[in-house]
């Protein structure tokens, strides 16, 4: 029988990533790591999340496997399966199971649209035995130094049926993003789409009209990463208004009245 895992090297971050610390989480993190404790992140979608955590690889000089979690997910998918290939039984780690080895972030993100019997894979990783028990190799892998368990979620998503159980919550470090102070959020918005600092306060001011649209009509305002989409598009000489239906309301919506009220927002803005 042969083995195969995957290349930690290919996952490396060689450039470093923009992001902009919006509280103490990166000494956090990295306290985090320096003792082997595991590292969950919560907040809304798209407010930097996924770029922190190829922050704090790229910082901390660490390969970064991520997973994007959703309800068909299994553990045969984190862990690792038999394959046949040219006539041979080959074992494939899954990324969960080569990050172990290796000495990797693993980067679960999205983990409550996992299915619940695939999360509780993870907890001997999570807590001080760090281990990951592969029973169709009977192995019980003992992690690499380096390892580092890592997951997200955004609880404005949360339902009785989606949501971390107690048994899984207590295992991690919790981090608390949020979307960044108006004049930090503009700061990015111009750094990452290049644009001019007067239409990228507008833009600012926009998003912070949509995000007290939350719970009335709109699950989510417009997020950094929708700013940042908005600018580009803004960029590349697409009217604001029209940028802004494009990249924010409709990425936000299905409802049309709701998008026609958002349009309005930008409207009355720009």
């Amino acid at each position: 029988m042969l083995a195969q895992t995957l290349k930690p090297e290919e996952y490396r971050i060689t450039e470093e990533p923009y992001y902009e610390a919006v509280a103490n989480e990166i000494e956090v993190f990295e306290s985090a790591y320096q003792n082997k404790l595991a590292v969950s992140l919560r907040g809304p979608t798209g407010c930097g999340k996924t770029r922190f955590m190829e922050y704090m690889a790229w910082r901390l000089h660490l390969p970064l496997i991520t997973v994007c979690c959703h309800d068909d997910l299994t553990a045969s998918d984190l862990i690792g399966r038999y394959l046949i290939t040219d006539n041979q039984t080959v074992w494939v780690d899954g990324p969960l199971t080569a990050a172990v080895r290796n000495g990797a972030i693993c980067y679960l993100d999205e983990i409550v649209e996992a299915r619940a019997d695939t999360t509780v894979v993870i907890h001997p990783l999570a807590d001080d035995r760090r281990v990951l028990p592969v029973e169709k190799l009977g192995e019980l892998i003992v992690a690499h130094e380096n390892f580092c368990m890592t997951i997200s979620y955004n609880p404005g998503y949360q339902s009785v049926l989606k949501d971390i159980k107690q048994s899984t919550r207590q295992r991690f470090v919790a981090l608390e993003f949020d979307y960044p102070r108006a004049e930090l959020e503009h700061k990015i918005v111009q750094t990452e789409s290049g644009l001019d600092t007067a239409r990228a306060r507008l833009l600012i001011r926009f998003a912070q009209l949509t995000r007290n649209l939350k719970g009335a009509g709109l699950d989510e305002g417009a997020s950094t990463r929708l700013l940042v989409h908005a600018g580009k598009l803004m960029m590349s000489g697409i009217a604001p208004v029209d940028a802004c239906a494009s990249a924010v309301s409709q990425a936000l919506t299905d409802d049309r009245e709701m998008i026609s009220a958002v349009n309005e927002l930008c409207a009355s803005v720009f």
